[in-house]
């Protein structure tokens, strides 16, 4: 920016207000889930009037600074967001011979459980139906598991707004961000409106997965910063800084 001749620095956004407001705007995916639980809301009205449009101030705030700022805040949005669906995947791979193992045959070794069974639920509370349903249209099922991503990115964008930077020493600290969530989760009336039994097997299924998940996000986000510094261009397959 160039103002009677003398030529400004780029605002920097990647402030601890600005990456409070990043980490406040990203809660509210999460948060969809918790007012249903708790009666604040329905997760139908929360997603309609507080997720979508502070998803769409998070990406008009990451628009304006790699138009007028220094790009730091767009860095860490990016990098929150693919180092969180990287993780998601990582996630979902995981679980997969525990959701399958009666129809691999694996079931005398794997304890088979239905890990899955929440995404069409979450799909249906979105779209204002009742989340106990026994056939689920496939609306839900397409609305559920983009819900699951929206939660896998927002959670990388959370981290990466706490951290500010994700370096070689902190990055470890997704582990516990996403063991905290887990246990947090087992706390709230998720297992009873979802019909989970909780027993021993699937708690230490489902923490193991959510540490692989932090394992993932943290080391994504820890090598995509070191990679991908201010005026040098990101890693391959992300966008430019510049557009």
């Amino acid at each position: 920016m160039q103002t009677n001749g003398i030529k400004r620095p780029p605002r920097n956004f990647w402030t601890r207000p600005g990456r409070g407001i990043v980490f406040i705007l990203a809660t509210t995916s999460i948060a969809c889930l918790l007012s249903e639980f708790y009666r604040r809301g329905t997760m139908h009205t929360f997603t309609l009037f507080i997720f979508l449009p502070a998803l769409a101030g998070l990406a008009a705030l990451s628009l304006a600074d790699l138009t007028y700022g220094d790009r730091q805040l767009w860095r860490g949005v990016v990098i929150g967001i693919v180092s969180g669906v990287v993780a998601a995947v990582a996630y979902d791979l995981v679980r997969l011979p525990f959701v399958f193992a009666t129809a691999w045959g694996i079931d005398s070794m794997v304890p088979p459980l239905n890990l899955f069974k929440v995404f069409p639920a979450f799909g249906a509370m979105i779209l204002g139906q009742t989340a106990a349903q026994t056939h689920y249209a496939l609306a839900a099922h397409w609305t559920g598991w983009a819900y699951h991503f929206s939660n896998g990115m927002t959670f990388g964008v959370m981290f990466v707004a706490v951290l500010g930077e994700v370096t070689k020493r902190r990055w470890i600290w997704a582990v516990a961000m996403a063991a905290g969530l887990e246990l947090g989760m087992l706390l709230t009336p998720y297992p009873e409106v979802f019909g989970i039994a909780v027993t021993a097997g699937f708690v230490a299924v489902t923490l193991a997965a959510h540490c692989i998940f932090g394992v993932v996000m943290g080391f994504a986000a820890r090598a995509m910063t070191s990679r991908w510094q201010i005026g040098q261009q990101p890693p391959p397959g992300n966008p430019k800084p510049g557009g």
